[in-house]
């Protein structure tokens, strides 16, 4: 005989626990703070990006320019560590006031971890002695070298810096390179398609390792007679490549230069590339991004050339 299958009541099954409605905050702010200890410790140790304020590093480097710096290429310092300063960024952000950095920096420390001194002719992020600020020079002086500047040409223990012929480079001019008749007499051109360049006079410089590069020469300036000096052990002397218009370690800190030959220490890492760079008219319309672009400059390396010069 066949039973009647028996029929359990639903009231007897248990329900499975409902599932929590909304959002797991915690877990949020947890996966928010990884993130920006990733980003910070990526900055601090490896590679950070950097952008070009000024024209002191003319021709090679111009206003709008976003670089690579690589962290490591020197070693860690007390300068390395990306550290946030949230009254700077108060300040910055919401009162609108003018901020050195946005970024706090540690108590001096001497030495590097796993240091190593630049190589002649480098272009390095520097931070002078006492400030927050970040610089961006050529390494010119190594510890041990007498250096001296006359009448524009850099002295290399007892032996001139090997220095070209004069000749022009064109640098189109934009919102954010203005070729203004105050920094460059006479150098602004306009060209029959209606454009205009900033004509200025190059020499190629080269150092005693074969490095070559273009610098701008202007004329005389309060920086072409400077020294001798010997530098000390553990310092390096820095210079711009747009020898007239650049505040570096000929200039005291006063005048916003290096104060002389700067600790290694005060090296942030080396710049290693150029990644894209804006020619100033970009709003904040995403639409107006791609027309700002100046397209020759992105991958644009900063490793100075050896070898052969091409002439001019």
């Amino acid at each position: 005989m066949n039973e009647a299958p028996v029929v359990k009541d639903e009231g007897d099954a248990k329900s499975p626990p409902a599932k929590k409605v909304g959002t797991d905050w915690w877990s949020e702010i947890k996966g928010i703070f990884w993130l920006i200890v990733i980003v910070l410790g990526f900055h601090s140790f490896v590679a950070k990006p950097f952008y070009i304020p000024s024209e002191s590093m003319l021709p090679g480097l111009q206003v709008g320019d976003r670089l690579v710096v690589s962290k490591f290429a020197y070693g860690w310092s007390f300068v390395s560590p990306t550290i946030p300063n949230p009254v700077a960024i108060f300040k910055g952000l919401v009162l609108r006031e003018p901020v050195d950095s946005w970024s706090a920096q540690l108590p001096f420390i001497k030495g590097r971890l796993l240091g190593s001194l630049p190589t002649r002719g480098d272009v390095v992020i520097v931070t002078p002695p006492g400030t927050r600020n970040d610089y961006i020079k050529r390494v010119i002086g190594l510890p041990g070298d007498t250096l001296e500047v006359r009448e524009g040409t850099v002295i290399l223990n007892g032996t001139p810096v090997k220095r070209g012929t004069v000749h022009d480079t064109l640098i189109p001019v934009d919102t954010n390179s203005p070729c203004r008749e105050s920094d460059y007499p006479g150098a602004r051109e306009t060209l029959p398609d209606g454009g205009a360049v900033c004509r200025l006079p190059t020499v190629t410089e080269t150092l005693p390792n074969g490095r070559h590069y273009e610098t701008i020469e202007l004329g005389y300036s309060p920086g072409d007679n400077y020294g001798p000096i010997k530098i000390p052990q553990g310092r390096v002397f820095l210079m711009g490549d747009n020898r007239d218009r650049s505040a570096d370690s000929r200039f005291p800190l006063a005048d916003l230069g290096l104060g002389g030959p700067v600790p290694y220490e005060n090296l942030g890492g080396r710049a290693e590339f150029v990644t894209f760079s804006l020619d100033g008219d970009a709003t904040f319309n995403p639409l107006t991004w791609p027309g700002s672009l100046r397209g020759n400059r992105a991958g644009t390396s900063l490793h100075p050339a050896t070898g052969a010069i091409v002439a001019n």
